[in-house]
């Protein structure tokens, strides 16, 4: 059974980094729609940043210039890098995937990320 796990999330101070990765158990990543969001307490879900089956990257405003995503065919593993941390990044992230639609319908169980100014 194909599964997405996340990890990487932690306490971080503002300014800083992390890299969060989505392992995906059970089916190759290579020639996939993956993306990664995020929902902040009492928010909505956001979209982060997406590469899609062409390795075409997009990303949330809010992100330009400071997230990276990245995929590691090889190893099944979907990156988040992040720099430039601000408190307002506080959120539960979460990879997912297009495996049985047009739409994001694979998900991960999440990883939260905190960011102290």
């Amino acid at each position: 059974q194909a599964r997405l796990v996340e990890s990487g999330g932690g306490l971080v101070q503002a300014g800083g980094s992390l890299r969060l990765s989505c392992v995906f158990s059970g089916r190759t990543v290579r020639n996939l729609d993956m993306g990664w969001y995020r929902q902040a307490p009492g928010k909505g879900r956001e979209f982060v940043a997406g590469i899609n089956f062409s390795d075409i990257i997009t990303y949330g405003d809010s992100v330009k210039g400071r997230f990276t995503i990245s995929k590691d065919n090889a190893e099944n593993t979907l990156y988040l890098h992040m720099n430039s941390l601000k408190a307002e990044d506080t959120a539960i992230y979460y990879c997912a995937a297009k495996l049985f639609s047009n739409d994001f319908d694979t998900w991960g169980q999440g990883t939260q990320v905190t960011v102290s100014s």
